[in-house]
């Protein structure tokens, strides 16, 4: 299969592929999605065969509008779920709630009574599921455990070959996947951290908990992200959570004599040797997320066996942040 780069103003082309049963990549405000008939559990499972993922991680529905959503999930959701939907729709919340029963395959619910949905923030991808039609699943358009893609030409490097076609709109604006709210439960509970932080969250509803989810061992996640290694390049990623101690433990991993990679603010580059390769992450956490996976796609492709990349407080905005460099590094944090 030849993989077609198609313009953002391509829909039609692109629903076409859709309704001939074929995958398309799509753009999002966060990253690119892996675009497939959401109704369709045969052309599902080729989304899991695509990128490698694993039956039982769950696949988030995009829709076009709340109207979309009320056809699949259980209606009782309405009257909480509507206020998350007029303050942040179209944006970066996905919300989880129980299904209608039959209505959606467990191909798509990961198994679960469960699924969840989001109305992205992008123009092009919004008249293309109203062009096609029907809802379309879309977890990120890469190869399973590797850093999202941001970037059309990061999906056409994962999955060439194995979709039909990539709808190219730039690059994504936020970079970091959307916020996951868990509405099913008996206090609406944040699986996943994005730029939409539990501060926002309660200017709109009256509880949340941000106590993230931890899959145990035989339980099905109810959210992308939550229980498989994700975001992960070839090169082991070191975090390196104190600016003070860049330096020396740039002199330490220069020491092994192996490639490296450097990976932070601008304030941090200018202090770096030359010689060693670097990717500017911006000057604030928001560039840093905005940035994040396209560094880590940069430096593998520079062939560098060590990235040491800047850490930022686990607060706010710097919460999605940590949640994607934690799961890339495995949690390897330098220790001077």
């Amino acid at each position: 299969m030849e993989t077609e780069i198609l313009e953002s103003t391509q829909i039609q082309e692109a629903a076409d592929f859709l309704t001939d049963g074929q995958l398309v990549a799509f753009p999002t405000e966060t990253v690119y999605g892996l675009g497939a008939d959401a109704t369709r559990p045969d052309v599902v499972k080729e989304v899991y065969a695509a990128k490698g993922r694993p039956s039982d991680n769950p696949l988030i529905v995009h829709v076009s509008g709340p109207e979309m959503v009320w056809e699949y999930a259980d209606n009782s959701y309405k009257p909480l779920a509507e206020k998350l939907m007029k303050a942040f729709w179209p944006g970066p919340l996905t919300i989880i709630m129980p299904i209608q029963p039959g209505k959606l395959s467990k191909t798509v619910t990961g198994g679960l009574t469960t699924a969840a949905f989001r109305m992205p923030n992008n123009a092009a991808t919004l008249n293309l599921i109203k062009t096609f039609g029907k809802p379309i699943v879309g977890p990120s358009a890469n190869t399973s455990g590797k850093p999202s893609p941001t970037l059309a030409k990061h999906v056409y490097h994962d999955l060439h070959g194995k979709i039909a076609a990539v709808l190219d709109d730039g690059p994504t604006k936020i970079g970091v996947e959307s916020t996951v709210i868990d509405l099913s439960v008996d206090v609406p509970t944040i699986l996943r951290p994005g730029m939409i932080t539990d501060k926002d969250l309660l200017k709109v509803i009256d509880n949340v908990n941000s106590d993230h989810h931890k899959v145990k061992a035989g339980e099905v996640p109810k959210a992308p992200g939550m229980k498989y290694k994700h975001y992960a390049p070839s090169a082991q990623v070191i975090i390196v959570d104190n600016k003070s101690d860049f330096k020396q433990a740039i002199a330490q991993y220069q020491a092994k004599n192996v490639p490296m990679g450097v990976m932070a603010v601008d304030e941090i580059l200018q202090e770096v040797p030359a010689g060693i390769k670097t990717f500017s992450l911006g000057n604030d956490v928001i560039s840093a997320s905005r940035d994040l996976f396209a560094g880590l796609r940069q430096l593998d492709a520079d062939h560098v066996k060590f990235i040491l990349a800047q850490g930022f407080p686990d607060a706010d905005h710097g919460e999605a942040y940590s949640n994607r460099l934690n799961k890339s590094a495995g949690n390897a944090h330098y220790k001077n």
